[in-house]
């Protein structure tokens, strides 16, 4: 359904508003807003001839924060609605409309929420957005969905939802909270609608945006969410042991961040209680429902859905435990059973991260790999976890504090993460990876002025950072800091309260981590975790290569413009009225330009200076999709068969390569590269391209793995050989199995185009597409034509 369709639809179902909207709700919103912090008027015609949407933002988030939202929230939101409109703001009103959705789904006021959602449907139209791509009009989308699934409206939120998607591809980071958010809830519609196994992948998805957008995933709420979100799909799906470890390990965040006055931490205590119950721990059910009763209590009061459901599963489970013989005290503390995971506590062992048993906290984690010297490999204890991890932690532990205790004032100027070349900058660094240039090593990017005054020093205290750190089993790295003899030098040590990273996709044993806190606390780590650390591993870990010294250094202090033009040639992106200098961009340079982490970046220059790296002009883009159909129907869909007929392997194994380079550069195009990245070089070409496709927003997610099978193919279409298993089938099968997976991917291709608006032919010879594609180059420049 288009969205014009769309809110004719809402607009026809709520002509006449809500039932329940009255003269005396009315009444109480003016009276409640105005003894509200004095920031509202006492009436329609005292409003402010404008309207301040961060003061009302300010003022909404100082009633969530005394807990008084139960009675002051809606009367607020309600005058706001009034004072924007009054104003002639709409884009404050769109603002207090999307506050307003959250504040009513949350309690229970869906009938209500239905007239907010066509609200800020018809106000968004109004405005403009609904034909663009911005991120205003793909929160909105967002919040009306999720109004929508709340209110049980399960076909108006799927389109609400699958628009949303379409907007997101174009406006959001890959990184962005927000697509997390749409993960997660379109989970939630897929849990509601009996669809488990897409609700499972929706929220894998939404925790690995969540985790890689985190500065510190053990202390984030939104890692939190998650985690009890993920917990209960598992749950329906009766994979108990893996929700069990995720509901625990949402618990140990919210302890971890002291985050346990937060409105969402009952949605927590709630999901433990929930897992535990169908694992038959009545007493822990009852501990869990408890607590979580009494932060809905305090933070939405009990007139509330959420505080009836919860409560109601405390009644249920009251009733299991007094069945089963089970006590609990008035307290919540089970008589019979451990009590809810507290600080320090073991999560339990997840059947998804493999290792279990009662000595599985203890085993410590080493893999081997060479020291990369010229004569026999060394056996050594790898680092188990990834590069952008270890540099984290690097930073964390080592590079912060030494920058807020020798430059404090340029605490709030200076940028680091890792960006650039090295596998570890694109996330897919492993075992293999660590026999060069690998260990602990971030970047540090400053303007040109700060480098001139401190640069030259900071580069010799970065060097001089101690590099000996430990890895224990649940992949959480500690560096040690050396003491300082020189006055000037000492700066606090990483020591026992140090933060410690983890790393979710390699930490080789699941569940065993204990409270950092509580280690700062006692002044020395735990005997647990001291009994899983490895042997401490000094850096580097294996040589530096010449490509990784000098003016191609990957770490250190770099001036920003400086480090972008030793990568791309460009202090900054090109002009994007300058396409020729980008169609000069190789994407794999680009790819090195925009990959890695940004650890922190108080004034943001880094960040938009790589942002415009990240921004390859609208009209580039075609002009590249339109030279990759050229070369897939060239390569693939004419020479390729050609010959194979003449029988020269050599030539169509060559056509086969270009037809694979061109078609998987094609699909990074179509995605866009602002929203999932550029395509890297060769080496970590099909790393990426599994990666995109398996996102659930992905664009022609199936080309991957049939170029693959195409590639497997290849040595027996082009020689009749037994390479790849083929055996001595010879080449015809192969030949054919190739000739159809091209023809099929072209088919794709042009469904893609079609739906993207870039043609209106179904010719599937994909140089008869290009200029349909090339009529939506908007700019006269000739570079951009190819025809």
């Amino acid at each position: 359904m288009d969205e014009e369709a769309l809110l004719k639809q809402f607009a026809a179902q709520f002509a006449h508003g809500p039932d329940d909207a009255d003269d005396t709700d009315a009444a109480a919103a003016a009276q409640g807003a105005d003894s509200t912090a004095n920031q509202v008027a006492d009436d329609a015609d005292q409003s402010p001839a404008t309207f301040d949407t961060q003061q009302f933002l300010n003022g909404l988030d100082a009633i969530f924060d005394r807990h008084t939202a139960a009675t002051e929230a809606g009367p607020y939101l309600e005058q706001a609605m009034v004072d924007a409109e009054n104003a002639g703001d709409e884009a404050g009103l769109l603002t207090v409309l999307n506050e307003t959705m959250g504040f009513y789904r949350s309690q229970g006021r869906h009938k209500e929420n239905q007239w907010i959602v066509q609200r800020a449907l018809e106000l968004a139209a109004r405005m403009g957005l609904t034909t663009g791509t911005s991120e205003a009009w793909a929160t909105t989308l967002i919040n009306c969905a999720t109004s929508m699934r709340a209110a049980k409206q399960y076909d108006q939120a799927e389109d609400l939802y699958h628009q949303a998607q379409s907007v997101c591809r174009h406006s959001l980071a890959p990184t962005d909270r927000r697509l997390a958010a749409l993960h997660n809830n379109l989970s939630m519609l897929y849990s509601e609608t009996n669809r488990p196994d897409k609700a499972e992948l929706e929220l894998r998805e939404a925790l690995r945006i969540i985790e890689a957008s985190s500065v510190n995933p053990d202390a984030d709420i939104d890692v939190a969410s998650s985690h009890t979100n993920l917990a209960l799909t598992l749950l329906t799906e009766h994979k108990l042991e893996d929700a069990h470890w995720h509901a625990a390990k949402a618990l140990e965040i919210y302890r971890t961040g002291h985050l346990e006055h937060s409105a969402h931490y009952a949605s927590a205590l709630a999901g433990f209680a929930q897992v535990c119950f169908a694992e038959r721990r009545y007493a822990d059910a009852v501990t869990g429902y408890r607590h979580a009763l009494a932060v809905i209590e305090e933070c939405y009061g009990k007139d509330t859905d959420y505080w009836r459901i919860t409560a109601d599963n405390l009644r249920q489970a009251e009733e299991a435990a007094a069945q089963a013989g089970v006590t609990v005290d008035n307290a919540g503390v089970a008589g019979d059973a451990g009590a809810l995971p507290q600080s320090g506590s073991r999560l339990p062992n997840s059947p998804a991260q493999g290792k279990t048993g009662a000595n599985a906290a203890s085993s410590p984690s080493t893999v081997s790999v060479s020291t990369g010297s010229a004569g026999a490999a060394e056996a050594v204890s790898a680092c188990p976890v990834s590069g952008l991890k270890l540099a984290r932690a690097f930073w964390t532990q080592m590079g912060k504090p030494m920058i807020a205790a020798k430059y404090p004032q340029y605490t709030g100027r200076i940028a680091a993460g890792l960006v650039g070349h090295g596998s570890e900058c694109y996330g897919f660094d492993d075992a293999y990876s660590q026999d060069h240039d690998f260990g602990p090593r971030f970047c540090l990017w400053l303007t040109d002025e700060d480098y001139a005054a401190i640069g030259e020093q900071l580069e010799v205290d970065y060097e001089a950072l101690p590099r000996k750190f430990s890895v224990d089993a649940q992949g959480r790295v500690t560096f040690e800091a050396h003491a300082r003899s020189d006055a000037s030098g000492a700066f606090p040590s990483a020591g026992a309260g140090s933060t410690v990273i983890p790393d979710a996709a390699n930490a080789p044993t699941p569940g065993t981590a204990t409270d950092d806190t509580a280690t700062a606390e006692s002044g020395a780590a735990s005997s647990d975790v001291a009994e899983a650390m490895t042997t401490p591993i000094d850096a580097p870990l294996s040589p530096v290569t010449p490509r990784a010294q000098g003016a191609n250094r990957r770490d250190g202090v770099f001036r920003i413009g400086d480090f972008f033009e030793s990568i791309t040639g460009y202090r900054t992106a090109p002009a994007q009225t300058a396409p020729h200098e980008w169609l000069m961009l190789a994407e794999s340079t680009l790819a090195a330009a925009t990959n890695g982490e940004v650890f922190a970046d108080p004034t943001g220059q880094f960040s938009k200076t790589r942002q415009g790296f990240k921004n390859m002009p609208d009209d580039v883009r075609l002009a590249l999709i339109s030279k990759r159909l050229g070369m897939i129907a060239q390569a693939g869909q004419y020479n390729l068969p050609r010959s194979l007929k003449r029988g020269d392997g050599a030539a169509a194994w060559l056509s086969i390569h270009e037809f694979v380079q061109a078609t998987a550069s094609l699909v990074f195009l179509v995605n866009v590269p602002m929203v999932v990245g550029y395509m890297p070089y060769y080496k970590w070409q099909f790393a990426a391209l599994r990666k995109l496709s398996g996102s659930m927003f992905a664009l022609l997610p199936n080309v991957g793995e049939q170029l693959e099978t195409v590639m497997r193919l290849s040595s027996a279409a082009c020689y009749g050989g037994a390479g790849f298993g083929e055996g001595g089938k010879g080449a015809a099968p192969a030949i054919k199995k190739i000739n159809d997976i091209v023809e099929q991917i072209a088919a794709d291709i042009v469904r893609e185009l079609k739906r993207e608006h870039l043609t209106t032919s179904g010719e599937t010879f994909l140089e008869w597409q290009r200029p349909y594609v090339e009529d939506h180059i908007a700019s006269d420049d000739p570079v951009l034509k190819s025809l």
